[in-house]
């Protein structure tokens, strides 16, 4: 399964690996929650039109049971992504429950009906910890979730939504199967190696292509990029991953890597994809490092030749972090910088890279451009502060954000969700 394979770029884990491991909510609120390998309690409940609703005539399907209430303003805040799973999974035989601890039945209709909740609802219509279901559940917070398998067992129990989209889509894979050739573009250090995915045409057919860029220390393969270039092939787009020069399969030394000969190799690889005849438009992807040089690229090139730009967690810390003196635990002195400084596994960090980037002009150059573009960024990254993918937001008049409560720089508490908003962006950006 692909999630087995599931890591982020060599240099985000290893500056997570640095600051130590982040607990979760469920360290706090989900102790007493009914254990995974547990029986589900059966129960009956009226619903919220006053039928007879029983747990046990859902055996045989997976069921995701919500506990929530109208009142509360964490499980109001948590509904639409509740409300997007059932959307999303609802068609593929996942049932949802809402189980409300709300006493008043005209408060609890006001709230399913202001949240657009479509799945069923149940309540005892009794004080939160009066109820039989909480206890029998062990629900001491709301929002919390509980996933009960076909067999009647428990399968995940917590008070986090993410966890529980990144089961059902694990569980509910796609089903789509890729196609891909290998490329070789001419780089700014040599040649880059790239894998390229495109949709099958009709002859004279053409379709836009995606230029997916890697961050510091990372690559073109992984989950990461190859579940956005698996969605965009099965919905007509192309898309081209490539390794920087000094990495991954490139050529050139991860000393001489910079930012801006990073740019220079997106560029050269802007011009190879924008020469192919079946492309009519091309578009921009970039995680950490790899966002800021398609933010700058797209800044240099213009709106006119990229038609949009999808950056996930977007490292314009970089700027700050060579002028504190400290990039990937390695200190330095960024007034007179050494030749290189050593990083993780021996690799070299050139002093040009230091050099170039007290002075990169990465907002300044991102704001020239003006299309379409997407920043999702996680509350919970400790490696680049959501902050600095809300600039570029701010800056981009008519930009998309989105904010990850809880997601890593690595976008590792659910990576399909992460990957889903930016396929979605680009489909409906470029499929106009």
């Amino acid at each position: 399964m692909i999630v087995a394979a599931l890591t982020m770029a060599a240099a985000a884990t290893q500056a997570v690996a640095q600051m130590g491991a982040e607990p979760d909510l469920d360290t706090k609120y989900a102790t007493a929650l009914i254990k995974p390998g547990t029986p589900a309690p059966d129960f009956t409940m009226r619903t919220i039109d006053g039928a007879t609703f029983r747990l046990s005539d859902l055996r045989g399907r997976t069921v995701v049971l919500d506990f929530w209430a109208s009142w509360c303003p964490d499980c109001r805040k948590d509904a639409p992504e509740i409300v997007r799973m059932h959307r999303q999974f609802g068609p593929q035989g996942v049932e949802f429950v809402g189980v409300s601890m709300d006493t008043d039945t005209a408060a609890w209709r006001r709230g399913v009906e202001k949240l657009g909740i479509k799945y069923t609802q149940v309540s005892e219509l009794k004080k939160f910890h009066d109820t039989d279901i909480s206890k029998a559940y062990g629900v001491k917070w709301i929002p919390s979730l509980v996933v009960v398998g076909p067999d009647g067992q428990v399968v995940l129990s917590t008070v986090l939504s993410y966890k529980v989209d990144k089961y059902l889509s694990e569980q509910h894979p796609t089903g789509y199967r890729s196609t891909s050739e290998r490329v070789t573009i001419d780089g700014s250090k040599g040649k880059l190696q790239g894998i390229l995915q495109k949709p099958v045409l009709a002859a004279g057919q053409q379709c836009p292509m995606v230029v997916l860029c890697h961050g510091f220390g990372g690559s073109k393969d992984g989950p990461l990029f190859e579940l956005i270039a698996d969605s965009l092939q099965a919905n007509g787009i192309a898309s081209l991953r490539f390794d920087f020069n000094g990495h991954g399969e490139s050529e050139g030394d991860f000393v001489d890597m910079t930012v801006p000969n990073e740019i220079e190799d997106a560029q050269k690889v802007v011009e190879y994809v924008r020469d192919l005849r079946y492309i009519n438009k091309v578009a921009l992807v970039g995680h950490s490092q790899g966002g800021v040089v398609a933010a700058m690229t797209a800044g240099q090139l213009g709106a006119d030749d990229i038609a949009a730009v999808a950056l996930m967690a977007p490292a314009a810390v970089l700027r700050d972090d060579a002028l504190r003196g400290s990039t990937m635990g390695a200190t330095y002195n960024p007034q007179d910088p050494p030749e290189s400084v050593t990083l993780w596994g021996g690799k070299k960090l050139g002093r040009k890279y230091i050099k170039s980037a007290l002075t990169l002009p990465i907002y300044e150059t991102a704001a020239k451009y003006t299309g379409p573009a997407l920043v999702v960024h996680g509350t919970g990254d400790r490696v680049v502060p959501y902050t600095y993918g809300l600039r570029f937001h701010q800056q981009w008049q008519g930009s998309e954000y989105v904010e990850l409560e809880y997601f890593d720089h690595g976008f590792t508490q659910n990576i399909y969700r992460a990957t889903s908003l930016v396929s979605a962006f680009l489909v409906k950006t470029l499929k106009q």
